[in-house]
């Protein structure tokens, strides 16, 4: 039961993009396009999920026994970029047309504040390993859920009439805390 609440709370409850405001830069510049957006959540979600679990190993099976907690998030940095490097070479030879899709977004993954902050949250809230893998798993397809949201009603934004002053970013901006209120519906759903 304690998985599932995990599970439901990092998607929905504490989404990193509209509850915690965390991976805003992919969120917003990957989000013009509904595939686009699968890609990128897609490549997210295999980065968080396998950074939770091996940051998890390094925190608890080097730098705690170590005692180097102080080098965390450079280690943690470490793991993301290799993580990233590997999906983007996998990308580019998978599907070319989807590299060029997500352009400079792909390698912006290792600077997206919510892989690292996912990784750091696991170790403070003293998950175990289970509880490290669902929550990162969570929150990656909390944020995979939220940018295929934005990218469907900003694809609907193009074709609306919207006013001239509205249009392009600020009417996304305005849809962005539009959909972080509506998120905040299921506070106390856990």
């Amino acid at each position: 039961m304690e998985i599932f609440l995990i599970l439901v709370s990092s998607i929905l409850v504490n989404n990193f993009v509209l509850s915690r405001f965390l991976g805003i830069c992919p969120f917003l510049g990957v989000s013009k396009k509904v595939e686009t957006a699968v890609g990128m959540g897609m490549a997210v979600t295999f980065v968080m999920t396998l950074a939770s679990m091996i940051t998890y190993f390094v925190q608890y099976y080097v730098l705690e026994p170590l005692g180097i907690q102080f080098l965390q998030t450079i280690a943690f940095i470490l793991v993301i970029a290799s993580l990233v490097q590997f999906v983007e070479m996998v990308i580019q030879k998978m599907s070319p047309t989807l590299y060029q899709a997500l352009g400079v977004f792909l390698p912006l993954i290792t600077t997206n504040c919510a892989v690292l902050g996912v990784a750091i949250i696991n170790i403070d809230s003293n998950y175990n390993l289970i509880q490290t893998i669902v929550n990162g798993m969570g929150a990656a397809i909390g944020f995979t859920l939220a940018i295929v949201l934005f990218a469907g009603i900003r694809e609907r934004l193009e074709l609306a009439d919207v006013p001239e002053s509205f249009k392009g970013f600020p009417i996304a901006l305005i849809t962005a805390s539009l959909m972080a209120i509506a998120f905040l519906g299921f506070t106390g759903l856990v």
